[in-house]
């Protein structure tokens, strides 16, 4: 892609949409006139967290060079706009609040921040600007939804708080399952024990390879496919499928509008297991949620920053806006230009 210049001090109608995850960050440059934006670049590294929750000194890091990367290859040197979708926003986002649009606006000439927790880009990338609910699931889990007048989030909690259906939270599951099956006691699925021997090695070291792991979830849903394949000839193995599949619809259930006919998408590596999961779910949704639709996903997170970056640069963002969950400010903290 090539954006000509236009000789505009701040590059009002240029772009930047960035998606950061635990996979590490994904950067697209783009323009609101044209409807032309890069391919995205992506990095392998998650941004650190520390006291103060995300680094904004490591997001910058690796944001920069990234950025830098785009616009020279677009042969500019100002974006106007940028927006930044970042799982962990919403607990641990104070120090990025405070330090990233003043370094965008120093290192791009950035005017107008959106900084949004990842959930929001999940669910503007799979419904857009509709009334609905969006379920994201992957090593974990969470459930976003909106009237359009406000926000509601439910889990999202971790792996050892929440998370419930997510992949850590069926990886642990069937471990407990091996476990059992080890023991002797009820509940046990020699199937999955035979899994995760197959994975880990003897189960009086499972403890030592996973508790000490700072990538613990990482480690724990490393074992969800091991479950997905088991659960077509053992029941404990799909047992546990349904009951994440009950779980998911919960929290779907929790942030769902009342009233209207809204939509329900799904998004999130974890729904690639297929029908084994995606059946029960479907099944729990119809149950619980009669008067909603579930749809196909349009798109994924980076899509969901794509277009509400889109949307704030022509002045037409018409989602709701919070402290924690999407919020628009200037480099100098002005706060809401809307």
């Amino acid at each position: 892609m090539t954006i000509p210049g236009d000789g505009s001090p701040y590059a009002a109608g240029r772009f930047l949409a960035v998606d950061s995850g635990g996979s590490g960050l994904r950067v697209v440059v783009g323009e609101v006139g044209s409807g032309r934006s890069s391919g995205p670049l992506s990095s392998g590294e998650p941004v650190r967290t520390g006291a103060r929750g995300i680094d904004p000194g490591h997001f910058m890091e690796q944001l920069a060079p990234m950025v830098r990367e785009l616009t020279d290859h677009a042969d500019v040197s100002e974006v106007g706009t940028a927006v930044i979708g970042a799982a962990g926003l919403a607990t641990l986002g104070d120090g990025l609040r405070a330090e990233l649009p003043g370094a965008l606006a120093r290192e791009f000439g950035v005017r107008t921040v959106a900084l949004a927790a990842d959930a929001v880009t999940a669910y503007v990338g799979a419904l857009g600007a509709r009334p609905g609910a969006v379920v994201a699931a992957g090593t974990g889990l969470i459930a976003i939804g909106t009237d359009l007048t406000g926000w509601r989030r439910a889990d999202g909690w971790g792996h050892l708080l929440g998370d419930c259906g997510g992949g850590a939270w069926i990886g642990r599951a069937g471990l407990e399952a091996a476990l059992r099956a080890y023991d002797g006691r009820d509940g046990g699925s020699e199937a999955l024990l035979s899994c995760a021997e197959e994975q880990f090695g003897a189960m009086t070291g499972l403890p030592g390879k996973v508790y000490p792991r700072s990538d613990r979830p990482a480690v724990l849903a490393a074992f969800a496919p091991r479950v997905a394949e088991c659960a077509p000839d053992d029941p404990v193995a799909a047992d546990i499928l349904r009951d994440a599949a009950r779980h998911m619809a919960e929290s779907a259930v929790a942030v769902c509008p009342p009233a209207g006919e809204p939509q329900v998408a799904l998004t999130g590596g974890l729904f690639k297991m297929g029908e084994l999961l995606l059946v029960p779910l479907h099944e729990e949704l119809a149950k619980r949620l009669p008067h909603a639709r579930v749809v196909p996903a349009e798109g994924d997170p980076l899509d969901g920053a794509v277009r509400i970056a889109r949307d704030l640069a022509a002045g037409a963002l018409a989602l709701p806006r919070d402290d924690v969950m999407l919020s628009v400010v200037s480099p100098k903290g002005q706060g809401d230009h809307f």
